[in-house]
């Protein structure tokens, strides 16, 4: 079930006034370094950050539906501040779903998330290959000699949102070889960011390194090991990732639409949206918004209302479904638009490049279509 529609239209009313402030401000992000501070304390100030928090701890006990639509109307706003804060959200929505977290840290964390703040997991590693593929991290855990504490020891990437995260979930290995989750806080001595994130597309993600050198963190932060049952369990929370490129598309679809209704070339006496080929391809646009829209609700409701079913081949058609055709509304509407598009002041040209990141998120293109083969192939 999803919100109440009366919470739900307050959370969204709340949203769409956003959207026109983060769209404001996106263009600062084009610079190197740079993060939405202004618009994740916008979304504190609004309570968002806590949604996902189930309500036995304080929070609104958000449903996935409901997370998905928040998620796509701030990546109208802003691609960047959507996908960084979907990584929060959606840490503390798996947890909301299968109470997974060591019992010791859950009154720690869930109150400091009441406080504002943050966390985000920390697994891919640099020339380590991905850990959805099987990758072992190289970071390390090694047991002090009192075997009180961890000495976690390594270096992580695509650490998004790091700039403003208080608390880290960080794959390391044993020294029996075993994977374990480990809960790192950012105040701890020797936990760094480098700042080594040049993309041209999402730079407001701040998705750096995390630096840890000889952390020590106490054996109560160990947060689960990494077994057949915790790499099994349900994510649908990770339908947050095609909702940001689905916003980022809606953006470029909206902006496109009002030029071709407003836009009147001297030639031409009334606006280019008359013309029939430009018709055809916002019709084109249309049809893929919707198309997208409705399948990735569908799949959330059906996850939602099927909790014996993983989604995992449903869920990966949606994230290669959704963000292959947020990529071409992008792309319609550009030529829409024409060549201003390529302005350094249209915001069309940061879509473009924003959008293409959905095919670097996982699962790739390639799992995803093995999957569905290979799901082809099993039915009876």
């Amino acid at each position: 079930m999803s919100a109440p529609i009366d919470a739900r239209k307050l959370i969204l009313s709340k949203l769409h006034e956003l959207t026109p402030v983060f769209q404001k401000r996106e263009p600062e992000l084009d610079q190197l370094n740079s993060f939405p501070y202004k618009n994740i304390e916008d979304l504190k100030a609004i309570g968002y950050t806590t949604l996902t928090l189930p309500k036995e701890f304080g929070g609104e006990g958000m449903t996935l539906t409901d997370f998905l639509l928040f998620q796509e109307q701030i990546a109208k706003g802003c691609g960047s501040t959507a996908l960084s804060i979907g990584w929060h959200m959606g840490t503390i929505l798996e947890f909301a779903e299968h109470h997974h977290w060591n019992i010791d840290l859950i009154p720690l964390l869930t109150e400091a998330f009441l406080d504002g703040a943050l966390i985000n997991s920390a697994a891919s590693e640099r020339n380590a290959g991905s850990p959805l593929r099987g990758a072992k991290p190289r970071t390390t855990a090694v047991l002090s000699e009192d075997k009180q504490s961890y000495i976690i020891t390594g270096e992580k990437i695509f650490t998004s949102a790091s700039p403003v995260l208080d608390y880290f979930f960080v794959t390391a290995t044993l020294e029996d070889g075993q994977v374990a989750n480990f809960l790192v806080p950012r105040n701890l001595e020797g936990v760094s960011i480098r700042e080594t994130w040049d993309s041209v597309a999402l730079r407001g993600t701040a998705s750096h390194d995390l630096v840890l050198d000889h952390v020590e963190v106490s054996v109560n932060y160990l947060n689960e090991y990494s077994t057949t049952e915790s790499k099994l369990r349900r994510k649908g929370w990770l339908l947050h990732i095609p909702a940001c490129y689905l916003g980022i598309a809606g953006a470029a679809r909206d902006y496109a639409v009002k030029f071709a209704a407003t836009y009147v070339p001297t030639s031409l006496d009334k606006p280019i949206g008359t013309l029939p080929n430009m018709q055809q391809q916002i019709g084109e646009m249309e049809l893929k918004l919707i198309s997208s829209r409705e399948f990735m609700y569908s799949i959330a409701k059906q996850y939602e209302e099927n909790q014996d079913k993983d989604f995992k081949v449903e869920m990966a058609a949606v994230k290669t479904f959704v963000t292959n055709n947020a990529m071409e509304i992008v792309d319609l509407a550009m030529r829409i638009v024409g060549a201003r598009s390529l302005s350094q002041q249209n915001p069309l040209h940061r879509y473009y490049q924003n959008v293409r990141a959905g095919l670097h998120n996982p699962p790739m293109d390639d799992i995803t279509f093995k999957m569905l083969a290979e799901n082809a192939l099993n039915e009876d």
